[in-house]
């Protein structure tokens, strides 16, 4: 297989370890990191991005999917180190699922298909199975497999499901197991699984309707397939294991942690602060840094090229943070802080520079002092961004909790499947591009969240997530209940909303592929006597030439008139009146976590999401044609 491939990006997201992958002439199952061919100088770069690093060693030490006693190396993927004399490099995959059904030839009847084994194929390819009649058949892998929310993952023992219950020859009975041929018979064209059945010749049947009943498939015995073992750990799924289609969407969900680098100087002087912590924790003002640098040597000589001021703005960042660890552990305060510093230079304008920014004088981007504009506190022009991801697991049937999420349940953020049985590096990629940041007036914000009318909408959506987790828990489902709550808002929502709606207008605007833009929301957590924190990015990183073209950054000189018409297009939906007239707390499933929001107005890319598309209402944004009247811009 080894014409078969994936870019790097496509690794780290939905084709990692545990992904099945679709292949011209096979379905297989990505090896776990143990199985890469990651040997010989040249087949892979190491990236170096400690925060990111120490971040996933803080959130995963205790889980058993790293190496504990380390943070864990950060690598690419396989790469062809462009030496003609070596094979190379690249990721092993093993057939997945090893039950075939065979396409009906001339005499078979058109909707009865064989089933068989990976084994009773022709070798030396096995791609087509001989029957007792002479005939060969080409065979497709089985749409159908089972796993379970832990990602554990088998093919289903037909025989013995088939048989189970049945009062002829049981499939695993005293005179041992049924070994008659068995169909798949499909009633119609949909691939509804009522539609569906596997039959016996023995007589044994049943409809795949019949295995979405809970505990049909039995208790999950925990295999991992892309490991090669079974977990040691019995498996705690609460229903056992679940059928699976294994194209689905919900197959395979990456745990992918992500952070814009910052520049290098800000990060040694977070490490020279920790150092330090005892000594600087209780420094209340640039004065006492100064007294501090006097009477301790040893901090004055390790401090000397910071400024009192530096020290005290970083010193107060770490403190917002809730840690005396590095802001690395909450990824976006320290990232936040740095983009909405004020600073006319942020980073440094050079080719190699992991950041280079300006926040823009307002007479550039809002020369009219245009009304739209007064909640709106900075822009700031990101010439130049490095985004780097990291995968650290996976997870089946419901997306986890990232790491990176700093309003997180860290316990349910580190379930998820491992990626190999003891890794001590995990696959990450580097990726450069360029955006815009928008920080949000404090005082405005403060305004508008005490106005009866958003306080009435606030207490509705609020009343959709309640219904929500409500939901969840009926069905024995896991719910990280803080971190929905916080998600819910109203400031958050406003910025995911708005953030969506910019991305739209950019798209148009400046021609980027709407899938090409991202997002990364920074709404950090209220603290008492602070001031509220909020602000977006936009922006595009890859590792081609969509990311660094320019058009991003162009886009802030008339910023204000790309808000203006990004705002007039949420006001009205296709989906009006049912869009703005949606009642989360009467929905079912994930549409109890949206308002006013829909396919037709605001729902993007998920790849362009950080938040699975949830948590939007364009009635925070602008009036729509609903009556709540508790829009931010009016």
């Amino acid at each position: 297989m080894a014409d078969d491939k994936v870019r790097l990006g496509q690794v780290i997201g939905v084709f990692g370890p545990g992904a099945m992958l679709d292949l011209p002439e096979r379905s297989v199952l990505v090896q776990g990191l143990d199985q890469w061919e990651m040997f010989g100088a040249g087949t892979f770069k190491i990236i170096e991005e400690p925060r990111l690093a120490r971040l996933l060693h803080q959130r995963l030490k205790d889980d058993g999917r790293l190496v504990a006693d380390r943070a864990p190396e950060l690598r690419t993927p396989p790469i062809d180190p462009g030496d003609p004399k070596r094979p190379s490099p690249g990721i092993k995959a093993t057939v997945f699922p090893r039950w075939f059904a065979c396409d009906a030839v001339a005499g078979d009847h058109p909707n009865r298909r064989r089933l068989v084994r990976f084994q009773d194929l022709e070798p030396p390819k096995r791609l087509e199975h001989k029957a007792d009649d002479g005939k060969r058949r080409k065979a497709s892998p089985i749409r159908f497999v089972c796993g379970c929310e832990n990602g554990h993952l088998q093919d289903i023992d037909w025989r013995r499901t088939v048989h189970q219950g049945f009062r002829g020859r049981d499939g695993d009975g005293a005179s041992g197991p049924c070994r008659e041929q068995m169909w798949q018979e499909d009633a119609g064209t949909s691939a509804d699984p009522r539609d569906i059945r596997i039959v016996c010749d023995c007589g044994a049947s049943l409809s795949l309707e019949e295995l979405f009943q809970r505990g049909r498939l039995g208790p999950c015995p925990g295999e991992r397939p892309w490991i090669g073992d079974r977990d040691p750990n019995p498996c705690n799924a609460s229903e056992g294991l679940r059928l699976l289609t294994r194209s689905a969407i919900n197959a395979y969900f990456p745990q992918v942690a992500r952070v814009v680098s910052l520049p290098q100087r800000v990060d040694d002087l977070a490490r020279q602060i920790e150092t330090f912590w005892s000594v600087l924790e209780g420094c209340g003002s640039a004065d006492d840094i100064k007294a501090a640098r006097r009477f301790n040597p040893a901090l004055r000589a390790s401090l000397a090229a910071y400024s009192d001021e530096a020290i005290f703005n970083r010193l107060q960042s770490m403190h917002n943070a809730g840690t005396q660890v590095d802001a690395a552990e909450d990824p976006r305060i320290a990232e936040f802080q740095l983009l909405a510093s004020g600073d006319a230079l942020i980073g440094s304008d050079s080719p190699d520079a992991n950041l280079h920014a300006e926040t823009l004088d307002r007479a550039l981007w809002d020369p009219d002092e245009d009304a739209v504009a007064t909640g709106i506190k900075s822009l700031v022009a990101v010439h130049r961004l490095r985004e780097v991801a990291c995968l650290y697991g996976f997870t089946r049937f419901e997306p986890a909790p990232l790491a990176t999420d700093e309003l997180e349940d860290v316990g349910l953020a580190v379930e998820g499947a491992p990626l190999a049985q003891m890794p001590d590096w995990l696959p990450a990629v580097e990726q450069f591009g360029e955006g815009f940041f928008v920080q949000f007036a404090a005082e405005a914000l403060q305004d508008w969240l005490v106005r009866p009318s958003l306080l009435a909408r606030a207490t509705q959506l609020q009343g959709g997530v309640t219904a929500w987790i409500n939901q969840k828990r009926a069905r024995g489902e896991k719910v990280s209940e803080n971190s929905v709550h916080e998600r819910a808002r109203p400031e958050y929502i406003f910025a995911h909303t708005l953030a969506h709606a910019l991305m739209s207008e950019v798209a148009i605007d400046c021609g980027y592929p709407a899938s090409s833009l991202k997002e990364r929301l920074y709404v950090l957590p209220r603290l008492p006597g602070q001031p509220i924190q909020c602000g977006i990015l936009i922006y595009t990183a890859s590792a081609g030439n969509q990311g660094t073209l320019g058009g991003l950054v162009e886009v802030t000189r008339r910023f204000v008139r790309l808000l203006k018409s990004a705002l007039e297009r949420q006001r009205l939906c296709s989906g009006d009146p049912v869009c703005a007239d949606h009642d989360p707390t009467v929905a079912y499933d994930d549409r109890a976590l949206h308002g006013a929001a829909c396919h037709g107005c605001l729902l993007v890319a998920e790849t362009s999401c950080e938040a699975r598309n949830l948590f939007l209402d364009r009635a925070l944004i602008v009036d729509t044609m609903g009556e709540t009247r508790a829009s931010f811009f009016g």
